[in-house]
């Protein structure tokens, strides 16, 4: 009975919903969202061709099983995107669907259900109060500021809320689409659930006595905040300066800069975190849909892991079907789907995770309805908070050890690579403060080789893991050379794919004509091959034939006067 009840409730608010998006049309000719430079919601028919090319116009929201294709623009881009001649109906901008009154005050010691939306004080002093009430749990801090000047919030929970050596880095965070905001009140009812259970939960002391876990609830404050710290009428899927976050980060096809925008504020605070940390899991999640988006999006290639992915996928929507009501996240593939399959993006964040920073990242879309009324987030916290635990306990298993020197025993920064079945950076690292390495992986048997500057190359043979298990394999490396550092992210060049398995590509993005030494050594540090070429616009890509090494690791420094870049390369024999 209480399920049915939900669902008629469901049903009713996905009615209104539609009927607003599709009857209240805005004047074309008013564009009130254009007055201060902002955004409009609208959607149009296309075939898949033109879709890549639209893409790289418009911001695409969803490609609806209907054959609509919704989106969202700036003023230049629909400006763009009319030239096009494509029949469009613009849409009620889902920010201003409903009009909630915000909690200006909250005591989460009091808190039975997370019922409600807070003004951007009273959020920033709920996550303050994680800490306060949690010291030994719990640290909260930010990770840097919003265009407009807020605070991008992070809880850090583990059993000693700092470092510990041999825990996973894993990281969830919320709304890079500001008027996406589910994912904003279910993650502060995360990380309420796993402190206020951590020691009546077996499970729950389980992942934070071993996990160390990130959260970030709100990655757009600007956006979910446009119309002031006080509402979230009027919240804008794009930043401050209208870009949308989710296409600002560094691609695997397309380069540093996929949407011709600059890095925003908030992009960059996100990839400093990246950078500054190894996380091994992770996901961003969104609204718009229902569905587990696994990479890749830029590319049709599967992921070298994807059948491990359609797994997690699978787990996470199964177990939302068994708690959810009939009809609730069963998009697509009855809830999974690979993202380049459902419609290819280009600069997200989930593609620059998994190539950049060899992490597992998905994106969670987890509401048909972009705005959850106050009352409906609940519901939504019982469907979905066993699939939030069950995904990160995943990052306890897998293939995981030390990696260390074998005269020293100090740590060392090496590559792992699975051999036959690493593809495009899914090899993984070992931290180079612990020299612990994490490679979750699909039921198998697997032979690991291991590569880092100036030691000798090493393989581990009939590695065997299974589903829901951890195998741990510590190994030593004899150093033999002259260590080299490394650097995967250039602002203007990509040396790829990795591993390779004809050519090497060297690709040019700048605009702005530059020479450039390219030099390849091998793990000892020996010159194999070099090169100076002037690289422009017209001449933005090298080929390099992998038959001129014989060696099966390699580093390809490039150095431009200004700055040196190196990658790790293995080339397959």
């Amino acid at each position: 009975m209480i399920k049915s009840l939900l669902v008629g409730n469901i049903f009713l608010v996905l009615i209104l919903y539609n009927g607003f998006s599709q009857e209240n049309k805005l004047n074309v000719s008013g564009f009130e969202s254009f007055k201060n430079g902002g955004e409009v919601y609208f959607r149009f028919k296309t075939n898949l061709q033109n879709l890549s090319k639209i893409n790289a116009i418009i911001s695409i929201d969803r490609v609806g099983t209907d054959e609509w294709v919704y989106a969202y623009a700036n003023k230049n881009q629909f400006d763009t995107f009319n030239k096009l001649n494509i029949k469009k109906e613009l849409l009620q901008h889902p920010g201003t669907l409903i009009d909630p009154v915000l909690k200006k005050s909250v005591n989460t010691k009091e808190m039975d259900d997370w019922d409600f939306y807070p003004t951007y004080d009273a959020y920033i002093d709920i996550m303050q109060q994680f800490e306060i009430e949690y010291p030994n749990l719990c640290t909260v801090f930010s990770i840097g500021q919003s265009e407009e000047g807020r605070e991008l919030m992070v809880a850090r929970i583990s059993d000693n809320a700092s470092w510990d050596a041999g825990e996973a880095q894993f990281l969830y965070t919320s709304s890079m689409h500001g008027d996406e905001t589910a994912g904003f009140i279910l993650y502060m009812h995360l990380i309420d659930y796993l402190l206020s259970n951590y020691n009546s939960d077996p499970f729950v002391k389980n992942l934070v006595d071993n996990l160390d876990i990130w959260i970030n609830p709100l990655a757009n404050p600007d956006g979910l905040y446009a119309g002031g710290n006080n509402t979230i009428y009027g919240a804008t899927r794009f930043n401050a300066n209208f870009v949308d976050l989710n296409r600002n980060f560094p691609d695997p096809e397309n380069g540093p800069h996929p949407d011709g925008k600059a890095w925003q504020a908030e992009t960059v605070a996100f990839m400093e975190l990246a950078e500054n940390n190894r996380f091994v899991m992770s996901s961003n999640c969104h609204s718009g849909a229902e569905v587990f988006n696994y990479p890749w999006d830029t590319w049709e290639q599967l992921h070298a892991d994807n059948d491990w992915w359609y797994y997690l996928g699978r787990q996470w929507a199964d177990t939302v079907h068994i708690y959810g009501p009939v009809g609730y996240f069963n998009d697509l593939d009855n809830g999974v789907t690979n993202g380049y399959q459902w419609y290819t993006t280009n600069g997200n964040r989930q593609d620059y995770m998994n190539y950049f920073h060899h992490c597992r990242e998905f994106i969670l879309e987890i509401s048909n309805i972009k705005i959850l009324p106050e009352n409906m987030l609940p519901d939504y916290w019982e469907y979905n908070y066993r699939s939030f635990l069950n995904y990160m306990q995943q990052a306890l298993y897998g293939i995981r050890g030390t990696v260390t020197d074998s005269v020293t025993g100090q740590v060392v920064s090496a590559s792992i690579l699975i051999e036959g079945h690493d593809l495009d950076n899914s090899w993984v690292g070992s931290n180079p403060v612990d020299g612990w390495y994490f490679r979750p992986i699909l039921q198998g048997t697997y032979n690991l080789s291991l590569f880092a500057p100036g030691y000798t190359p090493k393989t581990i043979n009939n590695v065997e893991i299974s589903n829901q298990q951890a195998v741990i394999r510590n190994i030593q490396l004899v150093y033999s050379g002259v260590g080299i550092e490394e650097n995967f992210v250039s602002e203007n060049f990509s040396v790829g794919p990795n591993p390779v398995k004809d050519n090497i590509y060297v690709k040019f993005f700048g605009k702005e004509e530059v020479t450039c030494k390219i030099e390849v050594v091998n793990m000892k540090g020996n010159l194999l091959y070099e090169n100076i070429l002037i690289f422009n616009e017209s001449n933005s890509t090298y080929t390099i034939n992998k038959e001129a090494f014989k060696d099966k690791f390699i580093i390809i420094k490039l150095s431009t006067g200004d700055s040196d870049s190196y990658w790790k390369i293995i080339l397959n024999k």
